[in-house]
């Protein structure tokens, strides 16, 4: 194994020494909770009469004998979300495959599954970012029974993976295993969708046309096939080492794809604390894991999210994390895959090419993953390098390709298609901000341009159809952060940014609000703390400031006189905005909400 790379190290070890006693406490919690024995055997008769109640004969016995494992499966399934809709039929399988370890299973929980998708633009979209700190919750609900000793997670996309993973890691003592379903079958190529979405934005199609492409696009079973927020997931997650090698993109028809649930569910088995390969999802999630994490997303230009989500994560397992780490990493590792929005390929080209296996075995050669981190599958990320197949023994595990099957789409460090990871983080008078420059123009890294200031998304369509737009721009899209609306995704934007792109003028997006993975070209500093609610620079921004967003040195700049500003009134809420589409039940949520940069969450306040 090659050495790793010394800013892979050094930032290891700053997370290391500035989460020490974060993580000390989170480690002894776990420790106390650590047993050789399932901890049902400790519930009076009464509790566990109560947890057996509607088990079969057989489960029963097994579950009174205390010898064996009993498995907690916490599902995200709904036939509304395509992602999910196939894991109908996985408690069953899962349920099967563990009777034959001599083990047992129950549904633990259910939790909610809601898709960007589906909320995009609309008032549900401010509980999507909510929703995973409620999914959280979920989970610590389902396992507080305390009838279990690993845990298998249905769970794919957008929030509902990171929900899942906070709520796994406060029953750090468990071992815990991710089961992924797959994604759908590649349909209308997403170029042809970007370029039918600015049709209808310029009003030259109907809306019937439209509907048609975005049918096309999302057609059937599986996750979306652009390079977002669900299956930068899967690529974390692998990273990660919590999910099986080389499972996240196989289909969910692929004949593949039933072996490897199977397969998960034995797994989980084989590492409770009953038996003698113990991995506990607390000890597994380490600083280490984290940086490998941070490494895979940036390696393949992943959503732009997860410098939100990773943060909330690892303050689950004690570990501080901030957009620091994720700059300084950005700027060695190399950027090695090109799916859309940062190519025009899709996940099902990039699995093609040699996928999570090729992805590994490349950045492990070039010492950019910390290859000793343990997982469960193995005490090594090697095991992550090898890829799923069938013979006639059944599900085996193969070595991945040593070269690439498409260099357009994923290649090798030596020959990147960036040397850096294309996530940059912009200082200046406005604060702190994300950008994620692999899918934008190197001659769009420099705007300096007047402010269009809006407060809602639905703003820029009116003012792009009214003709108000027709000059270089710097949209400020305020009011959008965690405390002030849930901070929803604002994907609404890009078909109107991208028009006034495509007719030549230069355009930039500053917000305190979400993109997600999807974000495109245009140069967009978002995720901007602090946000306009808790009285940062953005609120007394006005239309005709000059703004400047420099990509290369990393500034964000409002090029306005103190003395001016100081004359200006702070941004103050919209009080009367509608507690429509269930809003007004997580308005307390909200104001617990931390900043974007420590995680965007009400549950464990500021780090």
């Amino acid at each position: 194994m090659p050495p790793i790379h010394s800013a892979v190290l050094s930032v290891t070890d700053a997370i290391r020494t500035r989460s020490r006693p974060h993580r000390e406490q989170y480690l002894e919690d776990l420790w106390n909770r650590k047993a050789d024995h399932p901890r049902r055997e400790d519930l009076g008769c009464g509790n566990l009469a109560h947890g057996i109640a509607a088990c079969g004969v057989s489960d029963k016995q097994q579950l009174k004998l205390m010898q064996s494992a009993n498995i907690a499966i916490v599902t995200a399934h709904n036939d509304m979300l395509s992602a999910h809709q196939p894991y109908a039929a996985y408690p069953d399988l899962i349920k099967q495959s563990l009777q034959e370890m001599g083990c047992t299973g129950q549904i633990a929980a259910g939790v909610p599954a809601m898709c960007d998708g589906v909320t995009q633009g609309r008032p549900g979209m401010e509980l999507s970012l909510l929703s995973r700190d409620l999914i959280a919750q979920c989970t610590a609900v389902g396992l507080s029974h305390e009838m279990f000793d690993g845990l298998l997670a249905l769970g794919i996309c957008d929030k509902i993976v990171p929900g899942l993973l906070i709520g796994a890691l406060s029953f750090g003592h468990l071992p815990a295993i991710f089961v992924p379903a797959g994604p759908m079958s590649s349909g209308l190529e997403n170029k042809e969708k970007q370029r039918i979405r600015q049709q209808f934005a310029r009003g030259e199609i109907d809306r019937a046309q439209l509907l048609e492409a975005e049918l096309a696009s999302y057609h059937g079973p599986g996750t979306c096939t652009f390079y977002g927020t669900a299956n930068s997931n899967q690529i974390v997650l692998e990273a990660m080492g919590l999910q099986l090698p080389g499972s996240s993109f196989v289909h969910p028809t692929d004949s593949l794809r039933d072996p490897l649930t199977r397969e998960a569910s034995h797994q989980i088995a084989r590492i409770t604390a009953l038996g003698d390969d113990f991995r506990p999802i607390g000890e597994i999630v380490d600083e280490r894991a984290m940086v490998n994490a941070i490494v895979a997303l940036l390696a393949t230009g992943g959503s732009t999210n997860h410098t939100i989500h990773l943060i909330a994560i690892a303050r689950a397992a004690g570990l501080i994390v901030n957009w620091d780490d994720f700059s300084e990493l950005s700027q060695i590792v190399p950027l090695v895959s090109r799916v859309y929005p940062s190519g025009e390929a899709d996940i099902n080209h990039f699995h093609a090419a040699g996928g999570t296996g090729y992805l590994f075995r490349t950045l492990l050669e070039g010492g950019y993953l910390q290859g000793e981190a343990r997982t469960v599958w193995g005490d090594s990320l090697s095991g992550y390098t090898r890829e799923p197949c069938l013979d006639d023994s059944g599900l085996q595990w193969r070595e991945s390709p040593h070269q690439s099957l498409d260099s357009s789409v994923l290649t090798d460090v030596a020959s990147p298609f960036s040397k850096e990871g294309g996530l940059r983080l912009l200082t200046g008078n406005l604060g702190r901000s994300i950008i994620k420059t692999s899918a934008v123009p190197e001659s769009n890294y420099l705007i300096e341009a007047p402010a269009v200031v809006i407060e809602h998304q639905d703003d820029l369509e009116a003012l792009f159809s009214a003709g108000n737009l027709t000059q270089d721009c710097v949209v400020v899209v305020r009011g959008q952060g965690p405390k002030a609306n849930g901070m929803p995704e604002l994907h609404k934007l890009t078909p109107f940014l991208l028009s006034l792109q495509d007719q030549g003028y230069r355009v930039a997006l500053v917000t305190d609000g979400r993109m997600s993975g999807a974000s495109g070209k245009v140069p967009a500093a978002i995720h901007l703390t602090p946000e306009a609610t808790d009285g940062g620079l953005i609120g007394r921004v006005e239309s005709g400031d000059l703004l400047r967003l420099d990509a290369v040195a990393g500034v964000l700049e409002l090029l306005v006189p103190e003395e001016a500003l100081a004359n200006r009134r702070s941004w103050i809420a919209d009080q009367a905005q509608s507690p429509s589409c269930g809003r007004g039940l997580f308005q307390l949520n909200r104001s617990q909400l931390s900043q974007a940069e420590q995680g965007a969450s009400f549950l464990f306040g500021e780090a």
